[in-house]
């Protein structure tokens, strides 16, 4: 993939293959596969539930896909027939920023507030503004997960101010740049993606807490900041289930006592997979909330 210059805001044009999965479990089933199959940096994979009750699931490609692999890979989680339905398109280079925050709307989480530059005036004094421009909607809070880590971090901070920060897949940085907002202290995130961090290092400096965001590329805990800027009291992961599951030894080796960790990224029925891989690292539910199809997780290290 090339690199990101955060100067231009065009896309190159995408390559994308789509199907009606029909219900959540097979949408689920075959996002579970794909997911497992592809590169995360190669390949977006998204399931959401139509207006008429049926579920879609999506596929965008950096480069023109293999079309009969594509649909072997479907076949084998499903059927022919679904196999056989999956439709492939491109879509054409636009201006992404311009397009993601046409009709969007702030979306408020507790204290947070997530927004663009059109509605800095409006928010609240009450409230916490994220500004964000520079991402799509996934990123902006407007998705189930991100709103959801957000809710489960206001509970957080009504508990306890946690000393140690991590964003860990900060993608854009709206958990990384809430979190800094609120506790006014030095935050970590990190990504897999290069392209993530200088964008999160961009936002931070948006929204004026540069200073506390730092951002890093890395894969998993790899890098040697993990280690100096912990062990951490709260840990926030806005990922994927599969990664959760292999990441439960890593991230719990790096948490402080009685740690908060949030995990999202979950369809439901992938919550109890995650929930019993950090159960088994001495590590409880404290609360689990579904928003818009996606399960987020509050949980606490014993002891």
């Amino acid at each position: 993939m090339n690199s990101l210059d955060v100067s231009s805001t065009m896309t190159a044009p995408t390559h994308r293959a789509s199907c009606a999965a029909g219900d959540e479990r097979t949408a689920s089933r075959i996002v579970d596969l794909l997911s497992e199959t592809f590169d995360g940096d190669e390949v977006a994979v998204a399931a959401f539930e139509r207006p008429d009750g049926q579920w879609e699931v999506t596929l965008y490609f950096a480069a023109p896909p293999d079309e009969t692999a594509i649909r072997d890979l479907i076949q084998l989680s499903t059927s022919r027939e679904l196999a056989a339905s999956m439709r492939f398109d491109d879509i054409a280079a636009q201006d992404w920023v311009k397009s993601s925050l046409e009709g969007l709307v702030p979306v408020e989480a507790g204290r947070f507030i997530v927004h663009g530059h059109h509605d800095r005036d409006r928010i609240a004094p009450n409230k916490l503004g994220i500004e964000i421009e520079a991402a799509l909607a996934f990123g902006t809070g407007h998705h189930g997960t991100t709103r959801g880590c957000l809710l489960l971090l206001d509970q957080v901070l009504r508990l306890r101010m946690p000393k140690r920060v991590l964003d860990l897949g900060s993608g854009t940085g709206v958990l990384a740049i809430a979190a800094a907002k609120a506790m006014h202290r030095k935050i970590l995130a990190s990504d897999i993606d290069p392209r993530s961090t200088i964008v999160a290092a961009e936002n931070a400096r948006l929204n004026g807490v540069g200073e506390y965001v730092e951002s890093i590329h890395a894969t998993g805990f790899a890098s040697p900041r993990f280690a100096a800027m912990g062990p951490f009291s709260l840990v926030m992961a806005n990922i994927l289930a599969n990664p959760l599951r292999k990441l439960a030894p890593e991230m719990s080796a790096h948490l402080a006592p009685s740690a908060f960790i949030i995990l999202s990224g979950l369809l439901p029925h992938q919550a109890r997979g995650v929930i019993a891989a950090y159960r088994g690292q001495g590590v409880r539910l404290i609360r689990r909330l579904q928003l818009d199809g996606w399960t987020s997780l509050l949980m606490q290290r014993m002891g």
